[in-house]
């Protein structure tokens, strides 16, 4: 259900699309009922490219792993091709799985006695040159840049060969039977291989065939060192060139092609730890302007700056925060007004922001409030004490947008994701589980309950708690499972989204 709608001065559409029917496309990785899960198979980034044609997922083993589109292949090429020659495609979008690699293994920091999980916290895809695909990955400290290109395997077929009879059968070019021409030849065109004791073999040379191509990932750097805490976002800039790390304290500044050298612009770290109040959630550039970026916070605001003003960004140009009514606030308002997750639309105009219970659609030329505000699990609300013991109010889930901008999603507990339409008018909000049935378990959108939690719900509670509960549709719900990561097709009506060790895939 969507809030306010601001002043009306969205570039959308008056009147929204109707509803979108989901349906289940593919899975990767699909779990056996009972099959216990491993940790390091968990996955824990999603990617599209920009073309839409590749996607990457990293897990918490450090491993990334690439799939390729393959129905757009098999008929005749990209999108453009397909409009142009006037075919009509009914069939879903079909990836496959490609390669994997394992891009960070677990470290030790011995300075601070502290272990670096090798766990890959966000996949950035950078631009494509000659054919060859590039990205960035990072764990807690280090970001490694990434090339991965198609090779041909060569493998030598058969040995000694005649090379008359190669000739004859195509596997030796004519440049080939040149060198030997100039080598050793007689006058009747017989190839001879005249040996130190005068006596005349025949020339035999095997042959090298290129049959199979695979994807092989070479790191090209490493930007390690420039991080004190946990990094928590990468994000490439517009310009091609550079790209930010963000972690709780600083954000910095990298060229791609310079890996021992960053610059600070961003640092709200207080010359007094005690002093400190806020952290940085989240970060991402402008999708057009370079010299344009957002940030998030633990205290529920986002920052626009410009990079133009100084080298050190300590000022904002612009911030987006929405203040809660004084009688509102409770023990937990702190906690859930904490953004998990920022994302620019594709032209740069609005940008949508996670925080525990709602998404949030911005104006970057409005600053007043949001947009829109959609509640993704308002029936939790009554249970944040008990999300709170078990610690899942932490949890952090991501954001994303349509191409088009006019449907947001993000997910929630039992592998459940919410699509939210975002036109003014709109009152799209379908809910789906990452199953192979994703319309299994509809929950309609519940009227806010009239039960709220006071403020004297400031007490210190145990920790431990139980981990499923009910929404008003006495629907169970399993804090346990959770659907975090998800990432919506560049330019279709798809969604990738992962639960667990399982990568689900859908279409509309």
């Amino acid at each position: 259900m969507t809030g306010g709608d601001g002043d009306g001065t969205a570039a959308a559409p008056a009147t929204p699309p109707p509803p979108l029917e989901w349906k289940f496309s593919q899975v990767f990785g699909e779990r056996t009922a009972g099959e216990e899960v491993q940790e390091v198979d968990i996955i824990s980034a999603i990617e599209f490219d920009k073309s839409g044609d590749h996607l990457a997922t990293g897990d918490r083993g450090g491993r990334v792993v690439f799939f390729e589109r393959t129905d757009t292949k098999e008929h005749g090429g990209s999108r453009k091709d397909l409009e142009k020659s006037d075919y009509q495609s009914n069939r879903h979008p079909e990836f496959r799985y490609k390669t994997e690699f394992q891009s960070h293994e677990p470290e030790f920091d011995y300075l601070k006695s502290l272990e670096i999980e090798e766990k890959i916290n966000k996949i950035r895809w950078c631009q494509t040159a000659n054919g060859a695909l590039f990205l960035l990955s990072t764990n807690d400290k280090t970001i490694k840049f990434w090339k991965v290109q198609e090779k041909k395997a060569k493998k030598v077929a058969e040995m000694n060969v005649d090379p008359l009879k190669a000739v004859g059968n195509g596997s030796i070019t004519s440049s080939s039977v040149s060198s030997i021409n100039k080598s050793s030849h007689t006058t009747n065109g017989e190839y001879r291989d005249f040996s130190s004791s005068g006596a005349i073999q025949s020339l035999r040379l095997p042959v090298v065939t290129c049959d199979e191509t695979s994807l092989v990932a070479r790191c090209r750097r490493v930007y390690a060192q420039a991080h004190d805490y946990h990094i928590n976002s990468i994000s490439n800039n517009s310009d091609g060139e550079t790209f930010i790390s963000a972690d709780d304290l600083r954000i910095n500044l990298w060229n791609l092609e310079i890996s021992n050298q960053s610059f600070n612009i961003v640092d709200v770290k207080p010359t007094n730890m005690e002093d400190l109040t806020e952290v940085i959630t989240s970060a991402e550039f402008h999708p057009t302007h370079c010299n344009t970026l957002a940030y998030s916070s633990s205290k529920g605001s986002i920052r626009l700056i410009d990079l133009r003003q100084s080298a050190l960004c300590d000022r904002h140009s612009k911030l987006f925060e929405e203040h809660e009514s004084p009688g509102s606030r409770s023990f937990f308002t702190e906690i859930i007004a904490s953004i998990s997750d920022i994302k620019f639309g594709r032209d740069g105009r609005y940008l949508l922001s996670r925080d525990y219970m709602t998404l949030k659609l911005w104006d970057i030329n409005m600053d007043a409030g949001p947009v829109s505000t959609f509640q993704v699990h308002e029936y939790l609300r009554p249970k944040l004490c008990d999300l709170y013991e078990n610690d899942s109010i932490f949890d952090k889930f991501e954001c994303c947008l349509s191409g088009d901008g006019q449907r947001v999603a993000t997910g929630s507990y039992s592998n459940l994701f919410r699509v939210f339409g975002s036109v003014p008018t709109s009152t799209e909000a379908t809910t789906l589980e990452a199953s192979k049935n994703p319309m299994r378990r509809q929950v309609q959108t519940p009227a806010r309950p009239t039960r709220s939690l006071s403020s004297s719900l400031t007490r210190v509670v145990r920790r431990g708690g139980e981990s499923t509960s009910n929404d008003t549709n006495g629907n169970l719900f399993d804090f346990t499972t959770k659907l975090l990561h998800l990432a919506w097709h560049p330019t279709e009506n798809s969604i990738a989204c992962a639960a667990a060790n399982s990568l689900y895939m859908y279409y509309a």
